[in-house]
């Protein structure tokens, strides 16, 4: 018997603002919602909009400081929230410090209650899980783990499902006590525009590059950081080489006036599904969401600048599963390149284990798990 939609059913989707990767996951299911089930009424949240401003500083831009600025501290925190002696102590400290944060957020949840909700970040769900065990609210629960390891936040009594990137991530999961039937390995929810069928040869010649040329994408996020002028200046002579700068203007300036040849600079974008489609490879950060476009992509991902934890945790999964590579300096980042551009045998072969492990469908399956 075919179950039948609920109409009207209330679909909250709520992220995090801390990175990127979170809202663009939460923004994958929405869009894909509202287009594919107007049976549904959508909302989507950023948790902190409701927090308090000390807090919702702390969860954005103390952030972005200490991966930018403070790597060991930051890798430091990481082990130590999730080094399991200490979390009697850090897992109730965490919660209640969410809580008491978050009082406008816990407001809007009891007074919506909403049928379901979605969450992309462990905050968020957290403080959900906790309302439900508390019996505030009767919401059925779907965290999506946006990175393919699993730190301990995201586990949270009270949880109905984990959407998990990967068997790497079920298995996690599955050691952190989540019962198999909590789990479903649907993937990472990206933009269905990374789904469309490209024309490379008509794409290269929008852009202006040569499409019979090996080429190179270098994008590390919204900060454009990382060694991005080095690595343009070291490949310009071996490859055509297109360097996102993001929202670092001040690298695209320096780029600009360079005028490297072979090199074609770009600031902020929205057609990063069009670069991706004209490029062999990409030097990327390892966040959960690059990943998954990248993977959808059949882009050989070269990793660098890996932040301790969430990232390396991704690299590791994808390493298990043969793909991507982690050079450990830039003259082995450049030996990879040229191993990729002078050996399409090689090539081929990565791009036929990345076929192997996309998951293009998984805003699709997690849309049939709302009924």
């Amino acid at each position: 018997m075919v179950a039948v939609p609920n109409k009207n059913m209330r679909v909250l989707i709520v992220y995090a603002s801390a990175g990127v990767g979170h809202r663009r996951a939460a923004e994958a299911v929405y869009e894909y919602l509202k287009a594919n089930r107007p049976d549904l009424s959508l909302k989507i949240v950023d948790v902190l909009d409701r927090t308090n401003a000390l807090f919702r500083f702390d969860y954005t831009v103390g952030y972005s400081f200490l991966v930018k600025y403070a790597v060991s501290l930051w890798r430091f925190a990481f082990w130590l929230t999730e080094f399991k002696v200490f979390r009697f102590i850090s897992s109730p400290i965490a919660t209640f410090v969410n809580n008491i944060n978050s009082l406008n957020f816990i407001r809007y949840l009891i007074r919506k209650n909403p049928d379901y909700i979605i969450s992309t970040h462990f905050l968020p769900a957290d403080i959900a899980a906790l309302l439900k065990r508390n019996k505030k609210i009767k919401s059925k629960l779907i965290t999506i783990i946006t990175d393919f390891g699993v730190h301990p936040y995201w586990v949270a009594e009270g949880t109905d499902l984990y959407i998990a990137a990967s068997e790497f991530t079920r298995e996690r999961l599955l050691k952190e006590g989540v019962a198999s039937d909590r789990i479903k390995v649907f993937g990472l929810p990206f933009h269905q525009k990374f789904l469309k069928e490209f024309d490379r040869k008509a794409l290269a010649e929008k852009i202006g590059i040569n499409p019979g040329k090996f080429t190179v994408m270098l994008m590390t996020g919204s900060f454009g950081s990382g060694p991005l002028k080095k690595i343009a200046r070291m490949l310009s002579f071996k490859a055509q080489v297109l360097v996102v700068c993001a929202n670092n203007n001040k690298l695209r300036k320096r780029l600009l006036k360079l005028n490297m040849p072979n090199v074609k600079v770009f600031g902020f974008i929205d057609n990063t599904e069009e670069l991706m489609a004209v490029s062999d490879c990409i030097v990327t950060k390892a966040g959960g969401s690059t990943i998954a476009e990248v993977i959808n992509m059949d882009l050989v991902p070269i990793f660098i600048s890996v932040i301790p934890g969430q990232e390396s945790d991704n690299v590791e999964a994808l390493n298990r599963m043969g793909v991507g590579f982690l050079p450990k300096n830039l003259s082995e980042l450049k030996e990879i390149v040229l191993m990729l551009k002078n050996n399409p045998a090689k090539l081929e072969e990565m791009m036929d284990k990345l076929e192997e492990i996309k998951k293009p469908l998984a805003c699709q399956e997690i849309s049939g798990v709302i009924r």
